[in-house]
């Protein structure tokens, strides 16, 4: 992969003209006309000399023979990544996205109010992951299946299971693990995941006087779900929902048929919404906006659109969805980066003031 390092200090300049140029225009730029705007005075022919260099390490390519450059989706990974000069938001484009709330609302309500303002603000299809509902655990069974490893089975109220995998504390006898499902098991009466998470929490003294202090810290630990474990998990017991506001922002651009034909296949993609849902919550796994370009999504391939998405947490500091936006792949990503972000830290602050 090329690093911005790999680059001479004259293949940048002209890199990021050509990138610029690209997200200012859409249109490609020859070597007359880089020559032209270059601060470093260079003929034609040293600046195509660099070109094709830049072509041949795949942060280039030229849509048309004999024409100017643009940037491939590597390129322009590379440029925001390394090179961008990201803005910041107005006083009033804050307020703008603020929500406006009584109290009274429900998550849903909250989220889709926050949705609105980005997704007005920004002129793109804003979308936004939520988790539904906690089912309640009906059983949870504690498991050894190896000297290292501890399998937790959790199978809620509508019978279905999941199964996570946690360190074996060294010299934990196998009564303890009957203990501890035990504990659980008669502490159950319909509460949640979250709720005997919080409970064992707020308990912990008592729990380690109980059962002692490696019983109590395998119960802990089998009902933290951090992020390794969310990637290992077969199933949720927290099931995601999607949505997506602002649908009519993807014709905006549509100049052409080939532009029809990407909006047509965009559209199938967010109709796909178990796998988008899926992409989607792998940018829970991180603090911090996420951008994919292009290609480089798989599931919008074919439409050549980018996600630009943001992690937001609850009341429990765990993260629990992400919220951003779908834009072109030639997009304002040096405004577009900070209103996800500030979205997402947005619903983290009002979710952590929540109560109940």
């Amino acid at each position: 992969m090329t690093e911005l390092d790999d680059l001479t200090r004259r293949a940048r300049a002209i890199f990021g003209h050509i990138v610029e140029t690209y997200l200012e225009t859409g249109a490609p730029i020859g070597s007359k006309n880089l020559a032209d705007v270059l601060n470093e005075k260079l003929s034609p022919a040293s600046i195509r000399s660099a070109m094709a260099e830049l072509e041949a390490m795949g942060l280039l390519y030229a849509p048309h023979v004999s024409a100017g450059r643009l940037p491939t989706d590597s390129g322009l990974r590379l440029f925001i990544d390394g090179m961008m000069q990201f803005g910041d938001l107005s006083a009033a484009e804050r307020a703008a996205m603020t929500p406006e709330l009584s109290g009274g609302e429900s998550m849903e309500d909250m989220l889709k109010q926050a949705l609105e303002g980005l997704s007005g603000l920004s002129a793109c299809t804003g979308l936004v992951v939520a988790p539904l509902a906690e089912r309640a655990i009906k059983h949870i069974e504690f498991v050894a299946i190896s000297e290292e490893q501890i399998l937790v089975i959790l199978v809620d109220d509508t019978n279905q299971v999941e199964n996570r995998l946690i360190p074996r504390p060294p010299g934990l006898a196998p009564q303890k693990l009957i203990e501890a499902g035990n504990y659980l098991n008669h502490r159950l009466r319909g509460r949640t995941l979250g709720e005997l998470r919080r409970d064992s929490e707020a308990e912990s003294a008592r729990l380690e006087g109980a059962l002692g202090q490696m019983t109590a810290d395998l119960i802990t630990r089998g009902l933290i779900r951090d992020n390794a474990e969310r990637a290992g998990s077969n199933s949720d017991m927290v099931a995601k929902s999607l949505i997506v506001h602002g649908r009519d922002h993807l014709l905006n651009d549509v100049e052409a048929m080939e532009d029809l034909q990407r909006v047509r296949h965009l559209f199938a993609d967010l109709d796909r919404q178990k796998e988008l849902v899926a992409l989607l919550s792998e940018a829970e796994t991180g603090n911090g906006v996420k951008i994919f370009i292009g290609a480089q999504t798989p599931l919008f391939s074919l439409s050549g659109s980018s996600l630009i998405i943001g992690p937001y947490q609850d009341d429990t500091r765990s993260l629990v969805g992400v919220v951003g936006v779908i834009a072109p792949t030639r997009a304002d990503y040096a405004r577009l980066v900070p209103m996800v972000d500030h979205t997402a830290k947005l619903v983290t602050n009002i979710l952590s003031h929540r109560k109940g």
